[in-house]
């Protein structure tokens, strides 16, 4: 099995420390319609530009297992989680009356067998299902671009 090549960026620490730096988990969602590999982008709430869903760890749950319940809070989704990080990439989040919080992203694949109608975020992001050349062309950080663009499934070995 072949990983793809994750080139980083440096992280931009600003006035904080190295311990300041905030681990995220999402989950790459995907499925195959009429042959074709298709992933899932969401809009964020703030800036509403496309990504994946993602969100802080959650108590008692795996990276992985805390990518899904992103997946669907954020994106009304559910399907099979694998345990395999293609890959991280770093942002700056932004917080309401707050610092700015440097994170640090590990994505997960989902292959997603159910779309829900309703789900806890439904009228604060859109989703959106694109071909994986799209959906890079739509993401604006250049590493997630990159996890975005080389995403096989085959990879996965189902």
């Amino acid at each position: 099995m072949s990983h793809a090549k994750i080139k980083q960026r440096p992280l931009q620490l600003g006035p904080g420390q190295k311990r300041d730096v905030r681990t995220q988990f999402g989950a790459l969602c995907w499925r195959i319609r009429k042959g074709e590999l298709q992933i899932l982008l969401v809009t964020s709430r703030g800036r509403r530009s496309w990504i994946l869903p993602k969100g802080w760890p959650v108590n008692g749950a795996t990276p992985c297992k805390a990518a899904a319940t992103e997946a669907y809070e954020e994106a009304g989704v559910k399907g099979r989680v694998f345990d395999l990080c293609l890959g991280i990439y770093s942002y700056t989040k932004d917080i309401a009356n707050g610092p700015r919080l440097p994170c640090v992203v590990a994505i997960f694949p989902m292959k997603i067998t159910k779309i829900l109608s309703e789900w806890p975020e439904d009228r604060q992001r859109r989703r959106k299902w694109v071909t994986p050349e799209k959906a890079a062309s739509m993401v604006e950080i250049g590493e997630l671009r990159r996890i975005v663009r080389d995403f096989d499934p085959v990879q996965l070995e189902l």
